[in-house]
């Protein structure tokens, strides 16, 4: 039987039949698995031993009542044969510290999903710079006069905080937006944050596609996140609404792409964001839309994570 943690965000605050941390967990207990839950606040190092407060968890596939902890414990991390680091971002100091002591817990015997170098490594907007072939015009700066200059080349922007999620802080903006430097400013902290600005993709009306990798191969269906008549942004915590649709041969060249990357860099779960032809941004710290898939298509995506990592990983 194997032992597993998952780390991630208070359980009491998800929505479990969206949340695909929960769906790992349900397909970890289905399969018998020892599951252990941890919040972020509760990984310590001491004595050179990475540890943390960790509970016992069950869960139910249901809206109430979704779940029951046991007392907490202090552990070991290095006694798990698998911890999920699943904490939402935003990716900062804190987090950065939480991969500090997960890699200290890495041996042969622990395996890290996803390898916490690899998290370091693989920001979630500044990766796709390693895939300039797929990724539209854009630039990656802090300096407010360095980014209009692009702007002015570029026109319609989507401003973006490097270190953010579900379209939060997000504008669309243009040259002539008489708004423009405030909202520099204001995503910039003042010139003192970088912050992405990426071409307008039109096809965003069409939907912003989440295309889920495991273990650098795709699976064969994406949710396309179609905005609402009221919002540019795709995202459903923002309004957006989620249909599934087959990878275009254009998603099939990405991932093909993209994937055996991930891999090489011990990325076993991500997922991609495609917008027409183009790759918006690599998803490697909580990648979602599992439930959402598995119930459109009858799929069992947690499963085939698991079945992978105990053929190809452990």
């Amino acid at each position: 039987m194997l032992k597993i943690a998952m780390v991630m965000d208070p359980i009491e605050t998800i929505k479990p039949h969206k949340d695909s941390s929960f769906a790992m967990l349900l397909a970890a207990q289905k399969r018998g698995y020892e599951n252990h839950y941890i919040t972020p606040d509760q990984l310590y190092i001491s004595k050179g031993l990475a540890q943390a407060n960790s509970q016992l968890i069950t869960v139910k596939d249901q809206r109430q009542d979704w779940f029951s902890l046991t007392k907490s414990q202090d552990v070991s991390l290095h006694d798990f044969d698998l911890i999920f680091m699943r904490k939402d971002p935003p990716f900062d100091i804190e987090y950065i510290m939480d991969t500090y002591v997960l890699e200290h817990a890495s041996s042969q015997r622990t395996h890290i999903i996803n390898k916490p170098q690899a998290l370091r490594d693989a920001n979630e907007k500044f990766f796709t710079e390693s895939f300039p072939e797929f990724t539209p015009d854009n630039i990656i700066s802090r300096n407010i006069d360095i980014l209009k200059s692009y702007i002015q080349e570029m026109n319609e922007v989507i401003v973006k905080p490097m270190d953010g999620m579900g379209g939060n802080s997000i504008f669309k903006t243009s040259a002539k937006d008489k708004n423009l430097s405030v909202i520099l400013e204001t995503v910039t902290q003042n010139g003192t944050k970088t912050t992405m600005i990426q071409k307008y993709i039109p096809d965003i009306t069409q939907g912003d596609k989440r295309i889920l990798l495991i273990n650098g191969k795709a699976v064969p269906f994406a949710l396309a996140r179609i905005p609402s008549a009221s919002d540019f942004r795709g995202n459903l915590a923002k309004g957006g609404t989620g249909q599934g649709v087959a990878l275009s041969k254009n998603d099939w060249r990405i991932a093909e792409m993209v994937g055996p990357k991930l891999k090489e860099m011990g990325i076993v779960f991500a997922g991609i964001d495609v917008i027409g032809d183009y790759l918006t941004e690599v998803n490697v710290t909580s990648p979602t839309c599992i439930r959402e898939l598995d119930d459109i298509y009858d799929l069992d995506i947690a499963g085939d994570l698991f079945d992978c990592i105990e053929q190809d990983i452990l």
